[in-house]
């Protein structure tokens, strides 16, 4: 069996639904639409990249987000803006695409202060509330960087809700590695089980309406 590559939010989608997974992560024969909402995520987001990386200027209607980059530029250290980690199923650095890469993810912004062993991650959500904020993904993220950056032993991670001018912050010590990893093993070990025996069986919720696996028997839209 050819090896899993697995993101965060493949792991959220199969949570949500197995036979989602199955569709959009392995047939690839149906693709989620961007929304509305999505695609003002991904405008932010080019918006901060280029703001951090070239001092390109933020456009007028995401203003509200530059006194916040400001700040995050004003911390010590090498800056990264989305930055590219990968994984192997050993936990070894490797690049994002790597033939053997288990494990990739992208970092919204990256500090790295190496004289005092410590990171800054931090992840831009424009949510309007931060009232159902998910760490786990930082989890991942800090594992990312501490076996990119070795250097690192301690992480400042955050979620920055930009909409909504809030923060959910959480911090990692390069100790607890095995500790942020074994969830998502866990789950991807399911995942693996659902491979090898081609079980997608579907969960049926609030959400399928929404769902673009039209043909499951829970899609009613």
């Amino acid at each position: 069996m050819k090896q899993l590559v697995w993101s965060f939010s493949s792991l959220k989608t199969f949570e949500q639904c197995p036979r989602k997974y199955f569709h959009t992560k392995i047939l690839k024969d149906v693709a989620e639409k961007d929304s509305e909402a999505t695609l003002y995520g991904k405008d932010v987001h080019s918006a901060a990249e280029d703001f951090i990386k070239t001092d390109k200027p933020i456009p007028s209607k995401y203003g509200y987000i530059q006194p916040l980059l400001e700040q995050l530029k004003g911390l010590e250290g090498d800056k990264y803006a989305e930055l590219k980690l990968g994984l192997t199923k050993d936990l070894e650095a490797c690049d994002f695409s790597a033939k053997n890469v288990w494990w990739h993810g992208i970092a919204d912004m990256v500090v790295i202060n190496s004289a005092k062993e410590l990171a800054y991650s931090v992840d831009f959500k424009t949510s309007k509330s931060s009232r159902y904020a998910d760490v786990k993904q930082l989890d991942l993220v800090a594992v990312g960087i501490f076996k990119k950056f070795p250097q690192v032993k301690r992480v400042k991670s955050a979620l920055l809700f930009v909409v909504c001018n809030d923060m959910v912050k959480t911090e990692h010590i390069a100790e607890q590695v095995p500790k942020y990893m074994e969830k998502p093993a866990q789950m991807v070990s399911r995942i693996e089980g659902a491979l090898k025996n081609n079980v997608w069986n579907p969960v049926q919720g609030p959400l399928c309406r929404f769902c673009p696996v039209r043909m499951c028997e829970f899609n009613r839209s």
